[in-house]
């Protein structure tokens, strides 16, 4: 008689970002045989992820459902991605509304089980009430944090001391090993936060709850991290765990709830063309653009410099991020054309492969927003970035 598998519940937020890190974590846990893994998320969000999973995998989609609708949200948004940022605070907020939910989810997998419970819940940084329903069922419960650890801390610390108004510089008085920080590193909801804010309210209440899981896992490397690892350690007074760098494989990635501007064949044959070390990767994100002036600027410079390049463009700051990309507005007259027509260049609006861009021979450089899925996955394939 085979030995039962232990079931391990993973609840990811519904955001790029953070789904990436949890499906490859979700992976390498199915991959030691050991487990069997329930995946969480609302319906439209499983759909495009279903195609992410490899043939054989026994992964477990299990919906819950969602009504953004009820919080202000546009019609159909189960996700973050390409949500105009004045949204945002309503989106954190109508997290929240999963509880009940999670509870009747967890009491039925109980119940589909006779009585087995899950070994743990693995719920998103987001998501800290986990851990009391965790509780209520005596069932181990870790908050996943897919990025690294001194950047959340600078984070978790920045929403906890608010406000931040007094100077231009100033020390986070729990972080000090941070340095001093700058109002221009912050984002614009911090810099107006004061406490009352709905997105200080929701960070304030949510981030101190993290006291109350078993443990926090980090897709990070203690051999880059310790400082962050440490302050988290320190702060919460429970373990801290880093489990990285988690990467999802160029299969996976390609599913991970996106529809490309640019098939995978396409690019890497346009690639293929290129000398080694000759082509400037150009991205910003699944969230991020830039100003309009700024995507001026920049086109004219790829164009000046000569270099071979691809750049994932999406509508500028102050448009909606689903809105057509008008290239005749917001890039010089003719610049597609010229570059298409010369080779120079490929502009892919929205989305890209990245994983199987930054894994070519040619690609010589990473211009990026920073971010940590995108930061592990230059690293992986020893790519430079610049910031």
């Amino acid at each position: 008689m085979a030995q039962r598998k232990e079931n391990i519940v993973m609840f990811p937020l519904m955001a790029q970002g953070h789904t990436i890190p949890f499906l490859a974590l979700a992976l390498h846990l199915e991959n030691t045989n050991r487990y069997t893994i329930t995946f969480v998320n609302t319906p439209s969000n499983l759909k495009k992820l279903k195609s992410s999973l490899p043939q054989n995998s026994s992964i477990h989609l299990r919906e819950i459902p969602f009504d953004g609708i009820a919080h202000d949200l546009p019609p159909c948004t189960e996700n973050s991605d390409s949500l105009p940022f004045h949204l945002f605070p309503n989106f954190f907020e109508s997290t929240l509304s999963f509880k009940p939910h999670f509870r009747k989810l967890i009491n039925g997998l109980i119940d589909e089980q006779n009585g087995h419970k899950p070994v743990c819940i693995i719920a998103d940084m987001f998501f800290a009430w986990s851990a009391e329903i965790a509780q209520e069922y005596g069932i181990f419960n870790a908050l996943f944090v897919g990025g690294g650890s001194f950047g959340f801390a600078c984070f978790y610390s920045l929403w906890l001391n608010l406000p931040h108004r007094d100077s231009d510089e100033f020390l986070l008085p729990d972080f000090p090993e941070a340095s001093r920080i700058h109002v221009t590193q912050m984002t614009k909801f911090l810099r107006l936060a004061d406490g009352s804010d709905s997105l200080s309210v929701f960070f304030q209440k949510v981030l101190p709850q993290w006291m109350n899981a078993d443990g926090i896992l980090f897709n990070t490397v203690e051999e880059l991290d310790k400082i962050g690892l440490m302050y988290f350690s320190r702060k919460l007074g429970r373990p801290v765990w880093p489990v990285g760098s988690l990467l999802l494989s160029t299969g996976s990635r390609a599913g991970a709830g996106k529809e490309y501007g640019i098939s995978t064949e396409l690019c890497k044959n346009w690639l293929d063309t290129k000398p080694c070390n000759s082509v400037i990767y150009v991205s910003f994100g699944s969230q991020n653009t830039i100003a309009a002036s700024q995507m001026m600027q920049l086109a004219m410079a790829l164009e000046a410099c000569g270099k071979n390049f691809i750049w994932v463009v999406k509508p500028p700051l102050g448009f909606d991020m689903n809105s057509e990309f008008r290239a005749n507005e917001w890039l010089p007259e003719g610049f597609e054309e010229r570059i298409k027509d010369s080779g120079q260049g490929l502009v892919v609006q929205k989305w890209a492969p990245q994983v199987e861009i930054l894994s070519h021979k040619s690609i010589s450089a990473f211009l990026s927003h920073c971010g940590w899925n995108s930061v592990l996955e230059a690293l992986s394939h020893r790519v430079p970035i610049i910031g």
